[in-house]
């Protein structure tokens, strides 16, 4: 049974927050996590199984999981096992900044990760560090670039470069991140910031359109493809790399397809990416183990679903 929200969106996918914690500080992160930094408010590696299993019961089948920076929590691979051994899961993934990924990559692949994506906004140190708010930004460059690496050779697939394009920063280095990744073998995402929890003088500054670098990955592909996923096209180049655009903002198609349920870390369901002010807490009846009232508020969630964009 696959579950249809008010707007006739099938719910395939929920992305999972679980921890609000970050060892970087980049400017434009809003924050998904929960409003709480006590330890104890975060889901545990078992309740973030009985989550996933009430969402797979009304077909959502892949899992995403995120922070803050999940790999700062020391049982995340327990997290990913609990996750995999949820039967109708068929594919486990993970955001990371990549700084812990080198250590952890083939004990993530052998708890159960299927793939990867990996934020670098820039592969100059100078404007990585102004992104990031990286203390150590040629070391930390460095870091992420080993991380990608080990977690192509542990069998993560696919592996993908996260670069949200920001005017003034890093647009010019689209061309140079389209080569990085096609040595790697990676999919580079190019991502428009979003105006979510930043104010509108910030979005006004860094904002960046990406129409005209969309027309030119137009021109140059060999291949499209339109993804399931919030309707993301992919372009697939003459020389091998693979370029994925993600345009949340002003985009009725990226809502018309979106077919995701979020989870912020404090135990709240979020239905929309654009909005903060209609979760629906469920955290108090899971730990009280009432999973009948669990199940009526992620369907009480689901029907809080609508396009922010229509």
């Amino acid at each position: 049974m696959v579950l249809v929200d008010p707007y006739g969106r099938p719910l395939t996918n929920i992305r999972i927050s679980v921890n609000k914690r970050c060892n970087l500080n980049c400017i434009y992160c809003h924050m998904e996590g929960d409003q709480l930094n006590a330890k104890d408010a975060y889901l545990t590696p078992k309740e973030i199984h009985e989550i996933v299993k009430i969402a797979a019961g009304y077909g959502i089948n892949k899992v995403k999981i995120t922070g803050g920076e999940p790999l700062l929590r020391k049982d995340i691979c327990e997290i990913i096992k609990e996750v995999k051994s949820v039967k109708e899961v068929k594919d486990v993934s993970l955001v990371s900044n990549g700084l812990l990924l080198e250590k952890l990559a083939y004990e993530l692949k052998r708890n159960g990760l299927d793939r990867v994506n990996v934020s670098l906004p820039s592969l100059d140190p100078k404007v990585y560090g102004v992104i990031t708010g990286s203390l150590n930004p040629v070391s930390d460059v460095e870091k992420v670039k080993r991380g990608i690496r080990k977690a192509i050779e542990a069998g993560l697939k696919p592996v993908k470069v996260n670069m949200v394009v920001l005017k003034g920063l890093n647009e010019k280095e689209i061309k140079e991140a389209i080569k990085f990744s096609h040595d790697m073998g990676v999919i580079l995402q190019l991502i428009e910031l979003q105006s979510i929890n930043v104010n509108n003088e910030f979005f006004k500054k860094y904002h960046w359109d990406m129409e005209e670098i969309e027309m030119e990955l137009m021109k140059k592909a060999e291949k499209v493809v339109n993804r399931e996923m919030q309707n993301r096209k992919q372009y697939y180049l003459p020389d091998g790399a693979t370029v994925e655009i993600v345009r949340p903002m002003h985009n009725t198609s990226f809502c018309k397809y979106c077919k995701r349920i979020r989870v912020t870390s404090d135990g709240s369901f979020k239905p929309c990416l654009m909005r903060n002010d209609n979760h629906v807490k469920f955290i108090d009846e899971l730990r009280r183990g009432d999973t009948e009232r669990v199940k009526m508020i992620f369907l009480k969630a689901v029907s809080r679903r609508e396009p922010f964009f229509k």
